[in-house]
């Protein structure tokens, strides 16, 4: 008790900003009245972490001696995620059958030069903690790693031998003809019918070339498609030249190092490069419809099966992504926004985006109404995707072309300051992602051979006006539409009503007198 008594005397509690602090008192005491807030006499200064400026943040830009560009962008953390985009998809298969970007795809990580098989790849790569992917399309194929940094080494190895020494064996490709078959069939029993109607649009707007080239290898291809044809295609897209070695969170030294060492002097597999054939035509847009008669009814079946619905998708030429309009464009598409019916939420969800007031909280009969904008370094298109009842088809397509009229009109100044802010929220909010960062920098720098960083981009979307989206607008309703139809299609409206629908001042479809309904 005395004890307890005497340590009491020799320490006094002060109040300080609400803290009970404890200061010694007794004549001992080595440091009297010392600040919390002073350092501490004897204790070495601390380090902390710091970005210098815009250093950590620009994409550095390397071009090897075979003109293969090598871009980093740093990121923090043990992790990072390096691959190869090579500038080709199946907007370049004009000489070819197509379906050979799918074949690749699905061919990509299998059997090399190094690696007996796909299962020895994956071994290797979970040594680092890694994983891989190979998307393509129609106009860039993304062979992609992401790993720990220690593994860097391993993992540019790994991806000059996928990329430039796959086998290419008999058995992969017999198994890549089941998988490209299995994935067609699905393609037209899934109940989202979305990927498919992109495919029909791209066939409407660029009937027969580049982008309007099918990306899903066509069943009547599956056969035709072999380890030669795919040698001979590979000769001519598979040059250094049309590629880009991207990194997130890696050193630019190492990974030029890196990309020194195993893809400046390596010879393919399928021998010397032979980039005169690469195929170079410019995307002609058509306009046009592409219609596909389907029984919808028995699309999801089960306790509670999806209505039968009739899709239409209606398109028009927006631009490249490479014009100043290009931002217009996404501004105005933020804008249409849209969804599906049953889609909850606030503010964050797009329910005042024009589609949403205009459209589906209007006509509840509508399932679904979505904007979406596809652009490539040639041309551009914009759409909005619209399901209903097969019976309310014509007014669900008048309803279509009004909005796209309305488009014209001058924007509130409410809803574009809306839109441009929620542009550059989506944009900030995906570039937090690693695997985005590195789509972003490697699709940026093989297309222009440098990368816009995001606040640029930041600033372009804040200078967009309403007389902008205005001019961009006008320009588009030139151009003729794209349709694409998908469902019972006994209540759609002519090419030529939807043609003279975009051509009038209200929208409005011709009027049609009929004796017998």
């Amino acid at each position: 008790m005395a004890a307890h008594m005497s340590h009491c005397r020799s320490w006094g509690r002060v109040q300080r900003f609400g803290i009970a602090v404890y200061r010694k008192y007794s004549s001992g005491s080595r440091y009297p009245n010392i600040s919390l807030s002073a350092p501490l006499p004897g204790i070495p200064k601390p380090v902390f972490a710091s970005v210098d400026g815009h250093e950590q943040c620009e994409t550095k830009i390397t071009t090897l001696e075979n003109g293969l560009k090598v871009a980093s962008q740093n990121k923090f953390g043990q992790f990072c995620t390096v691959g190869i985009l090579v500038n080709s998809g199946s907007r370049h298969e004009t000489k070819y059958p197509s379906g050979i970007a799918h074949f690749l795809e699905k061919l990509a990580f299998s059997s090399t030069a190094q690696y007996g098989s796909k299962d020895e790849i994956l071994l290797t790569l979970e040594k680092h903690g890694g994983i891989c992917d190979c998307q393509t399309s129609r106009d860039t194929t993304m062979y992609a790693v992401s790993a720990e940094v220690k593994g860097l080494d391993t993992v540019v190895s790994l991806l000059s031998d996928a990329v430039l020494q796959p086998r290419l064996l008999d058995e992969e490709i017999e198994m890549t003809r089941m998988a490209v078959r299995f994935e067609l069939e699905d393609l037209n029993m899934r109940p989202d019918p979305e990927p498919l109607l992109t495919e029909m649009i791209h066939a409407a707007a660029y009937r027969g070339n580049t982008v309007g080239l099918p990306r899903f290898c066509p069943v009547d291809n599956v056969e035709k498609i072999d380890k030669k044809l795919l040698h001979t295609y590979l000769r001519s897209y598979y040059c250094p030249e049309r590629m880009v070695l991207a990194g997130v969170g890696i050193e630019h030294e190492q990974l030029v190092a890196c990309a020194r060492k195993y893809l400046l002097d390596v010879k393919p597999v399928w021998g010397a490069s032979t980039p005169t054939n690469v195929d170079l035509s410019v995307a002609q847009y058509t306009g046009g419809i592409v219609r596909m008669d389907k029984d919808m009814s028995d699309v999801s079946l089960g306790p509670t099966p999806i209505p039968e619905l009739t899709h239409i998708m209606i398109g028009l030429e927006s631009c490249s992504f490479l014009e100043e309009d290009f931002i217009p464009f996404a501004v105005l598409n933020m804008m249409m926004g849209g969804g599906g019916s049953f889609s909850a939420g606030g503010p964050g969800k797009g329910m005042f985006t024009r589609l949403y007031l205009n459209v589906l909280n209007r006509h509840h009969w509508m399932y679904n109404a979505t904007s979406y904008h596809h652009s490539y370094e040639d041309s551009g298109l914009l759409c909005i995707h619209a399901s209903a009842d097969p019976r309310q088809v014509r007014e669900m397509v008048e309803i279509i072309t009004r909005e796209f009229i309305q488009m014209a009109g001058t924007a509130g100044e409410m809803e574009l300051a809306r839109a441009k802010t929620q542009l550059k929220s989506m944009l900030m909010m995906n570039l937090e992602s690693r695997p985005v960062i590195f789509e972003d920098v490697g699709r940026q720098v093989l297309a222009t051979g440098k990368r816009k960083l995001p606040h640029e981009l930041c600033d372009l979307i804040s200078n967009i006006t309403a007389s902008d989206i205005k001019r961009v607008t006008t320009k588009m309703l030139r151009s003729k539409p794209a349709v694409a139809a998908l469902g019972d299609l006994t209540e759609m409206p002519s090419y030529e009503h939807i043609q003279a629908a975009l051509s009038s001042k209200d929208g409005r479809l011709p009027r049609m007198y009929r004796l017998f309904r």
